[in-house]
């Protein structure tokens, strides 16, 4: 037996190079009605409304959602947060998180094909398309024919509405951070800031560029959700599925034929699924991760089934083990598992958002000096106090300190009075006789109270510091 490695010499062998990045084949979707349809435009028209007219709220004297980056305040309606309050943030995104994974264990991508804002824009510029172009095969056509004065028309008035929708989309955006009456107003006299334009034509721009021209690019390659989705699902998962035992052998016929007497399944390969999805791919080749899980071949398939009277269902919302003739099971431990989590999770937010403190204090001890000697020989520490009024109304508090009975506090003025959802930072000096000093330094607390309401307060704890005492 040889002990060598047998080669083969490949140099005659035809070499196969493939590009890194193929240019985008353009999509031309199709028109389609059907029940998902209406079920995402009323899921559209709801995301829609919610966006653009929520920046337009007002509530309390103030917009109703307001993130004042430069004033560090949060408006939500009536509550005001602070950084301090980033804590919630990240209830919020673990709570998207649980979420995302749940309905994903549950129903596919259905985040993607009805509520992902890529996919919203990005029908809505199909839209604008169909309204300006024509149909699909006149949108191809149109492509193919020479620049003429109709194309030059019908091209402009798509881009037009393309701008415009990104536009508003802009604007609608930044006024989130900046008040977006004054932003509008701005806008239109040209005397809007620096900043405040270039978000808008950032974001201008960015609309424009991922819903008009990348759309499905921006899925595909730039999403990372459309890489590790397929993690998540088992095969009692709800994704939409070719019933390929039904549907095979495919071929064209004639309407009210009998497919089984021609040896066909119900598929009559007019190729309407493939024109309808949004992301090109052919659902009959089976779960892609490409596939966004918007339905639309499935009401396109259902309509060209009604056509030849045959049963609806041929592409649909089904699980791997009921195409494949098992029973789908619905509780299972992975979904009932990402569902406790996200209970749990939902749950400590609203207890943590309801006991949610409306005041709260910050101290920092000098760092210059640890202490220092009065004239009259007490022992001093200056602390800078910070109080955060968190309500939306003026209110005054009393500061005290506790921690030693001799403990002094000095105070630049005895009423403590805080703009509503502001802060007010003093400087207080604690003295100290130093024949009480224990050690070099003592357990002191801060405690502020609303002058009002003796249940809105807030203490912190610090230390006094003093001489090595021999």
């Amino acid at each position: 037996m040889s002990d060598k490695i047998p080669l083969k010499d490949v140099s005659a062998d035809a070499v196969k190079t493939f590009d890194l990045y193929a240019k985008r084949d353009p999509i031309y979707v199709r028109s389609y009605q059907g029940l998902f349809k209406n079920v995402r435009l009323l899921g559209v028209g709801f995301l829609f409304l919610m966006y653009f007219g929520t920046v337009w709220l007002k509530w309390e004297g103030r917009q109703a959602v307001l993130f004042d980056l430069p004033a560090r305040q949060f408006h939500v309606f009536g509550a005001t947060f602070q950084p301090q309050d980033f804590f919630l943030l990240s209830f919020l995104l673990i709570i998207c998180a649980f979420g995302l994974f749940f309905i994903t264990v549950f129903a596919g991508r259905v985040w993607c094909g009805y509520t992902c804002p890529q996919t919203v824009w990005t029908w809505i510029y199909m839209w604008a398309e169909r309204v300006t172009e024509g149909e699909r095969n006149k949108r191809m056509k149109l492509d193919k024919q020479p620049w003429s004065l109709d194309k030059l028309k019908r091209k402009s008035a798509k881009h037009a509405i393309w701008l415009t929708v990104a536009l508003a989309t802009a604007i609608t955006f930044v006024g989130y951070f900046m008040p977006i009456r004054e932003l509008v107003v701005d806008i239109g006299t040209f005397q809007v800031s620096g900043w405040a334009l270039f978000w808008v034509f950032f974001f201008t721009a960015a609309t424009y560029l991922n819903a008009g021209w990348m759309r499905e690019q921006v899925c595909i390659y730039m999403c990372p959700y459309a890489r590790f989705q397929s993690v998540m699902f088992d095969k009692d998962t709800l994704i939409v599925s070719y019933d390929e035992a039904r549907g095979e052998p495919r071929g064209s016929r004639k309407r009210g034929s009998d497919p089984r007497a021609q040896g066909l399944g119900d598929c009559i390969d007019c190729n309407i699924c493939v024109q309808v999805c949004p992301t090109g791919i052919d659902i009959r080749k089976g779960l892609q991760y490409e596939c966004i899980g918007c339905a639309a071949c499935v009401d396109a398939c259902d309509q060209v089934m009604d056509k030849m009277n045959y049963p609806r269902g041929l592409i649909r919302y089904t699980t791997e083990h009921s195409l494949e003739g098992q029973e789908t099971k619905l509780l299972r431990p992975r979904l009932l598992g990402y569902g406790a989590a996200l209970a749990i999770m939902i749950g400590l937010f609203v207890v943590t958002l309801s006991n949610l403190a409306q005041v709260s204090m910050d101290v920092q001890r000098d760092r210059n000096v640890l202490y220092r000697e009065t004239r009259s020989g007490m022992i001093e520490n200056v602390y800078i106090i910070r109080i955060n009024n968190r309500t939306n109304a003026e209110a005054s508090y009393q500061l005290e300190v506790d921690g030693h009975p001799q403990l002094h506090l000095e105070l630049p003025a005895d009423r403590l009075t805080v703009e509503p959802s502001s802060s007010l930072q003093i400087p207080v000096n604690v003295q100290l006789d130093p024949v009480y000093m224990e050690g070099t330094n003592i357990p002191i607390r801060f405690h502020v109270e609303a002058n009002d309401d003796s249940e809105i307060n807030a203490t912190v704890d610090s230390r006094f510091m003093g001489p090595t005492l021999r």
